[in-house]
C-alpha cells in the first residue's frame, strides 16, 4: 500500500514540520494533514508564497479552498481527501491517535492513508513502539531538539520574566491572569481554544511585535504557535479532559512548555507560585524527553454500514482487531446521532442507506458551541428535515435568518466567542454545495462575518487585556534608552505619545493608572523623560527677571503663575524663608540653584515693599519710642491705639 513510510519523531521544536512541508515540495503533488485549522491555513499561505495560488489546496471543515489544478493539498486531518492520489503524504502529530477524543481520526490516517511514492508520520518518540507493531516496514528517523529545556522551579507572577508564557486551562483563569500582569506590567496577549484564527494570530501578533512582553493562554499554544518565547510558566497543574479533572502527564507538560525556546536559542520552564513546583520525575522528563510510550491507539471502524440506523451504529460500535488499538469512546458525532434518533419523526425519516447516510453526515457537523450533545442534536435535526424532504437543500430564508442572528458585533468577549462559534456551523454549512443553493454566496458571507467579529473580538481582547501606556513605558524604560516626551503649552505631559500627566511649574502630577506597578511606571518614565525639560525651567527661572515671580495673599510664591515654593516662618518676622513644593525632579545642584533664586527674589521684593518696616531699627530715637517702633515691625507696619498704649 503506498510507498516508503517514514516516521520522523522527536520532541517539540526539532523542524519535523519543516522537513515534512519540504519533503512534499519536492514531489510532483502531495497532502498533508494539520491537527488544527490554524496550522492548516498558517503552512497553506506558506506554500502559496512558494509556488502560487493556483497550485495550492486548502481543506478544512471551514475552508476549501481548491483550484482546478492544485498539485499540493493543505488540510486538517479530518479534511483530507483520501480518495486523491498524490505522490506524498504527511500527517503532523501523529501521537494524537491515543487522543480520547480525536484519535480515531489520527488512527485511521495511520492505517489507510498513503502517498504513491512516500507516506511521513510526524510525532513524538512515545509512539514508536505501536508504530513498529502496526506498521512493520515503517522506517525510523529521530530527531534531536534544537535548544535546551531547563526547569527553574517557581516563581511569583509578578517576578515572571519579559518573554513570558503563562499556561492555565480554562477560559476564567486566563482571565484572571491576564488581568493581573495588566496592572503590574502593562498588559498580555490572550490565546484560547475557541478563538478563530483571525483573533489569535491578531494577538500572537501583539506579543511578536513586543508591545506586549507576557503571553496567557490555554494549552491551545501546545501545538501550532511557534513564537519568542523564553520562558513557559504553568499556573496550573490539573487540567479537565472533558470528563473530569485529572493531573497533567509528564508528555503534556513537555508539549507545552517546549514552545520555550524555539529554534536555537533555549528555553525554560517553570510554575507560578501560588500552586508549587513539578515532581522532580516530571521536570527531569521533560528535560530530558524521556516519556513513556503510548500503550495503546483510540480505533473507530471506518468501514461503516449506512442500510439502516441499527446497522450503522453496530458498525460504529465494531472493536478493533489489531493488538495495540482500542475502540474510542462514543464521539461527539456518535452521541449527537443517538440523540437525533430519540426523535421519532427524524428517526423515521431515516429510513433508506441514502437517507442513512445523510444523517451521519450531518451529525458530523462540529459542535463549535460545546454545547450538550441534546441540544446540538435539535439543530442536526432540524437540518436533516430540510435536507431529507423536497427540495433537499436549506431554505434561503431560513438559512438567512440563522445567519443574520450572529451579525453583530457589539457585546463583550464571551458574547463575540459564541458568536463566532455560531458562525463557523454556517461556514461549514455552506461548504456543502449539495446542502446549500448558491453555496459561494454563502461561504463568502459567513467568512466575512466570522473576519468582523474576530476583529471586534481582537479589540475587546485588547481593551481588557492590555493598557498600551504602561506596556510601552515598561518596556522603553527596561531598555533603557531614551525616552521622547513633550510638554504643552498647559503642562500636559505625554511620553512616547502617551499622556502621563501634567507639570505645574516644578512639580509633576500623574495621571491615575490602575494599579500600584501601573503608576510606578507612568511616574518613573516621566522623572527620566522630564529631566532636560526641567533642567531648561530652572536655568530660566535663574535667568527670568524678577517681574514674572509672584507673592500672593496665601504666601504662596509663583514663577509664570505656577506654584513654586511658600513662606515659611524666618529668625526673624521680616525675615521669612522660602520652602520649595515638594518635587521629586528638583534635587541637588538645581534644587540648590532655584533656592538661591527664590531666595533673592524674596529679599529684594520685601526691600521693596516693606522698606519703612526695614529701617526702623536704624532709627535714632528714644527707648520708648524704640519699643513702640518695634511692635509695629513685629506686627508688619499695623498696631491697634490701644496696644500701643
Amino acid at each position: 500500500m503506498g510507498g516508503r513510510l517514514i516516521a520522523v519523531l522527536g520532541p517539540t521544536n526539532t523542524g519535523k514540520t519543516h522537513l515534512a512541508m519540504e519533503r512534499m515540495l519536492g514531489h510532483r503533488s502531495g497532502m498533508i494533514g494539520f491537527p488544527l485549522r490554524l496550522l492548516a491555513r498558517e503552512n497553506y499561505d506558506r506554500v502559496v508564497a512558494a509556488k502560487g495560488a493556483a497550485s495550492v489546496a486548502l481543506l478544512t471543515g471551514e475552508e476549501k479552498i481548491i483550484p482546478p489544478a492544485a498539485r499540493w493539498f493543505i488540510c486538517t486531518v479530518e479534511a483530507m481527501p483520501l480518495n486523491r492520489r498524490v505522490d506524498f503524504l504527511a500527517i503532523d502529530e501523529i501521537q494524537l491517535a491515543a487522543d480520547a477524543e480525536r484519535g480515531h481520526v489520527f488512527t485511521d490516517r495511520l492505517l489507510h492513508a498513503r502517498g504513491e511514492t512516500e507516506t511521513m508520520v510526524l510525532g513524538a518518540e512515545t509512539i514508536r513502539p505501536l508504530l513498529r507493531r502496526l506498521a512493520p516496514s515503517a522506517e525510523f528517523v529521530s530527531r534531536p531538539r534544537f535548544s535546551q529545556l531547563t526547569y527553574t522551579g517557581q516563581r511569583k507572577l509578578t517576578r515572571l520574566p519579559p518573554r513570558s508564557a503563562i499556561v492555565a486551562f480554562s477560559a476564567t483563569e486566563v482571565y484572571g491572569l491576564a488581568e493581573l500582569i495588566r496592572r503590574q506590567r502593562g498588559g498580555a496577549a490572550v490565546v484560547l481554544g475557541a478563538l478563530s484564527p483571525r483573533t489569535r494570530n491578531a494577538q500572537v501578533g501583539l506579543y511578536q511585535a513586543g508591545e506586549v512582553d507576557y503571553l496567557v493562554a490555554t494549552d491551545a499554544i501546545g501545538m501550532g504557535l511557534n513564537m519568542d518565547i523564553d520562558h513557559v510558566a504553568f499556573a496550573a497543574l490539573r487540567k479537565f479532559d472533558g470528563r473530569a479533572p485529572r493531573d497533567l502527564t509528564a508528555a503534556e507538560v513537555a508539549q507545552i512548555a517546549g514552545r520555550a525556546g524555539r529554534h536555537m536559542n533555549d528555553g525554560s520552564f517553570g510554575t507560578t507560585g501560588d500552586i508549587g513546583g513539578f515532581e522532580p520525575a516530571l521536570a527531569d522528563a521533560v528535560e530530558n524527553h524521556s516519556f513513556p510510550p503510548l500503550q495503546r491507539l483510540q480505533w473507530r471502524n471506518s468501514q461503516l454500514v449506512f442500510t439502516s440506523v441499527g446497522a450503522l451504529q453496530a458498525s460504529l460500535n465494531r472493536l478493533p482487531d489489531q493488538p495495540g488499538l482500542i475502540r474510542a469512546r462514543d464521539a461527539d458525532d456518535q452521541l449527537v446521532l443517538q440523540a437525533v434518533l430519540r426523535n421519532d419523526e427524524a428517526a423515521g425519516r431515516a429510513s433508506s442507506a441514502e437517507r442513512v447516510r445523510l444523517l451521519w453526515e450531518i451529525c458530523q457537523i462540529p459542535d463549535f458551541r460545546k454545547a450538550q450533545a441534546e441540544q446540538h442534536s435539535r439543530l442536526v435535526a432540524v437540518i436533516f428535515g430540510h435536507l431529507s424532504a423536497p427540495p433537499h437543500c436549506l431554505p434561503a430564508d431560513w438559512l438567512d435568518a440563522q445567519v443574520k442572528r450572529v451579525d453583530r458585533v457589539d457585546g463583550d468577549i464571551d458574547t463575540l466567542m459564541t458568536r463566532i462559534a455560531n458562525v463557523r456551523t454556517w461556514t461549514y454549512v455552506s461548504h456543502r454545495a449539495d446542502w446549500v443553493g448558491d453555496a459561494r454566496h454563502w461561504q463568502e458571507r459567513t467568512r466575512d462575518i466570522e473576519d468582523r467579529l474576530s476583529d471586534a473580538l481582537h479589540q475587546r481582547l485588547a481593551q481588557r487585556f492590555i493598557d498600551r501606556r504602561t506596556a510601552v513605558l515598561v518596556r522603553k524604560l527596561k531598555d533603557g534608552g531614551d525616552l521622547l516626551s513633550a510638554v504643552d503649552h498647559d503642562g500636559e505631559v505625554k511620553v512616547e505619545g502617551h499622556f502621563v500627566g501634567r507639570l505645574d511649574g516644578f512639580r509633576f502630577q500623574a495621571d491615575a493608572a490602575d494599579g500600584a506597578s501601573a503608576t510606578r511606571a507612568v511616574s518613573a518614565a516621566a522623572q527620566k523623560a522630564l529631566k532636560q525639560e526641567i533642567a531648561g525651567r530652572i536655568r530660566r527661572a535663574a535667568d527670568d527677571a524678577d517681574e514674572v515671580f509672584t507673592l500672593d495673599d496665601q504666601g504662596l510664591l509663583r514663577w509664570r503663575e505656577a506654584p513654586v515654593a511658600n513662606l515659611a516662618a524666618g529668625p526673624e518676622t521680616l525675615r521669612p524663608t522660602v520652602a520649595l513644593l515638594p518635587s521629586d525632579l528638583v534635587e541637588g545642584a538645581s534644587r540648590t540653584t532655584l533656592q538661591r533664586r527664590l531666595d533673592t527674589w524674596l529679599a529684594d521684593y520685601l526691600l521693596r515693599r516693606l522698606a519703612p518696616l526695614s529701617t526702623i531699627g536704624a532709627a535714632a530715637v528714644s527707648g520708648p519710642a524704640r519699643g513702640l517702633l518695634f511692635q509695629l515691625a513685629e506686627a508688619l507696619g499695623s498696631l491697634p491705639r490701644r496696644s500701643a498704649a
